[in-house]
């Protein structure tokens, strides 16, 4: 099981603040160029929470691994799959 430390969790909290704030935006008929830049500005941040995930997550792999070299292997190639896939 996962353990996600509060900067991950921050970010998640700042991003849905954005989502609201950009929903309030088109409920206000703001310009849609303002619209797009908090969603590019919520679309970063998802960015850099995967990023964190995906290495968080390969870390603990890592030590999990325990020197076996196949599992390091493993690891790592997921940890690239996940993250090419969330692209």
């Amino acid at each position: 099981m996962n353990s996600y430390d509060d900067k991950v969790k921050n970010r998640m909290k700042r991003m849905e603040g954005q989502l609201r704030g950009v929903l309030k935006m088109m409920e206000e008929g703001k310009a849609g160029k303002a619209v797009i830049t908090q969603l590019s500005a919520v679309r970063s941040g998802v960015d850099r929470a995967i990023g964190l995930i995906v290495s968080q997550n390969l870390l603990e792999c890592i030590q999990e691994a325990e020197g076996d070299e196949k599992a390091l292997n493993e690891s790592i190639q997921e940890a690239v799959n996940l993250f090419v896939k969330s692209r």
